[in-house]
């Protein structure tokens, strides 16, 4: 098409693309980032709709992963399902959620003439930020919506899960019935939001027998988001998650679609459970750790299902996955094992050291707190958090990140400093991961347990020593 013939909103669609490009290509050589943000950035401010056109070419359709926790690592997984099923995912690899990194990740995808890779199985995969959630649904026609579930993180930012979940609510109100959502069904927020929608809905969770419990410092839901009332625990998983059923209405846990029952967690080296989708059980051997990992492992699986995946080629896929960068991502650092383990919330930090915890040897940790807006600027969460759990089980300790003092004041509350003062503060990545290096024995496993940018922070670290690569390569 000549620049003649061709439309003012087409003209500045290939200008954005261009731009994009470009951008890329700057950051990149600069070596100030991997061009996950600001080509999208630029190319918004020339076409606004720049998203919305690119997402048409897409044959395959496009499905948006949102939550608290759990975004990335479900990516990954389901990157996996849909591949090993044919179908050519494009995502946004590194993580970058705004409508700005969707963006980049789709400009990359995009050949000379602005055009995608041709072929009915090309299909969008995106994480998106819980704030930026309704924004990205109003700009694209999603086919699958997956939601996770709602937990307290950056206050400052999001504010309480209950706006959120409103936010979610009034945004999937608007969308049409050829929209299929998927829904943790053991999230009461995440339930009633999707219940409310009147969107057809694949509801997924964990089968547990029933023991009556509450939910713990990290649990955000005590009250029946419906009415108000009580709401009562016939189970807690962790967190708020769990089944329950409001005391007074008639709401409660939705009935599952695909769940996860018999789970044996084998901590670091993962988790087996029977896989139920539909009428069909397979078994499962799920090589990421944690309960959280299985949650994530359930909504991939029940996507794959809704795209026609065989139970039996998702239970095989799910054997397969690896962890994404920073999750429980494990290294081989000079004849120790080093994980990083991101954990940016009371209930992601929970999780993180009740899985490390789960073998029973002293630890070796280097905690990282940033308060960069990423993380968000209020710290005073770690306080919600059960670190307690740690008593009498930390061996060495180093704190580091913008915030190391503060965190380091949490484990001294909790009990959770070495009786023989082996614990360090050191403000500098490096220097703080040479001394937890250096304090954890040959043979010995060392844990990062860090924060958003301080993950980025310390993986910008091993990268250096050529460790591991980029989080933009990985």
């Amino acid at each position: 098409m000549s620049i003649g013939n061709m439309s003012k909103g087409m003209f500045r669609h290939h200008l954005a693309l261009k731009a994009g490009k470009a951008a890329a290509v700057a950051t990149r050589l600069s070596r100030r980032g991997g061009g996950t943000a600001l080509p999208g950035l630029i190319a918004l401010s020339v076409a606004p709709d720049v998203v919305a056109r690119l997402s048409r070419q897409l044959k395959g359709g496009l499905i948006v992963v949102s939550g608290t926790n759990g975004k990335t690592t479900t990516c990954r997984i389901l990157d996996t399902l849909l591949s090993r099923a044919g179908w050519l995912p494009i995502r946004n690899t590194a993580g970058s959620n705004m409508m700005r990194g969707i963006t980049s990740s789709l400009i990359a995808r995009t050949g000379f003439l602005g055009r995608m890779p041709p072929g009915e199985s090309l299909v969008g995969l995106f994480e998106v930020d819980e704030a930026a959630l309704p924004g990205v649904l109003e700009a694209v026609d999603a086919r699958q919506v997956l939601l996770l579930d709602l937990f307290r993180d950056q206050l400052d930012r999001y504010g309480e899960v209950a706006t959120v979940a409103r936010l979610w609510r009034d945004a999937l109100k608007r969308l049409g019935p050829t929209t299929l959502l998927v829904a943790n069904a053991d999230d009461p927020l995440v339930a009633n939001v999707a219940l409310e929608s009147g969107l057809p809905t694949c509801f997924f969770g964990i089968e547990v027998a029933p023991l009556p419990g509450v939910p713990g410092h990290a649990g955000d839901v005590k009250a029946c988001p419906r009415c108000g009332s009580e709401i009562s625990y016939m189970s807690v998983v962790f967190g708020h998650l769990g089944a329950y059923a409001c005391t007074k209405c008639d709401f409660s846990r939705p009935a599952l679609e695909v769940c996860a029952r018999n789970i044996d967690d084998a901590g670091m080296s993962g988790s087996s459970f029977t896989l139920r989708a539909g009428k069909t059980e397979s078994n499962v051997s799920l090589p990421l750790p944690g309960l959280y990992n299985v949650y994530n492992a359930l909504g991939a699986a029940a996507i794959a299902a809704a795209r026609g995946m065989p139970a039996d080629g998702i239970a095989r896929s799910l054997e397969m996955v690896t962890p994404a960068f920073g999750r429980m991502e494990c290294l081989d650092i000079r004849g120790r094992s080093v994980y990083l383990a991101l954990a940016k919330n009371p209930a992601g930090l929970n999780e993180v050291l009740r899985t490390v915890l789960h073998g029973g040897e002293p630890l070796h940790l280097l905690a990282m707190l940033n308060d960069k807006t990423a993380d968000g600027h209020d710290v005073s969460w770690i306080w919600d958090s059960d670190v307690e759990m740690l008593a009498q089980h930390v061996e060495s300790v180093v704190f580091s990140g913008t915030r190391a003092e503060d965190i380091a004041l949490r484990f001294k509350y909790a009990l959770a400093l070495p009786a023989d003062d082996s614990w360090w503060i050191d403000r500098d990545s490096r220097k703080a991961f040479e001394i937890a290096l250096s304090s954890t024995p040959h043979g010995g496993t060392l844990y990062i347990v860090p924060t958003y940018t301080a993950m980025l922070d310390v993986r910008g670290v091993l990268a250096r020593l050529g460790h591991v690569k980029t989080y933009w390569e990985g």
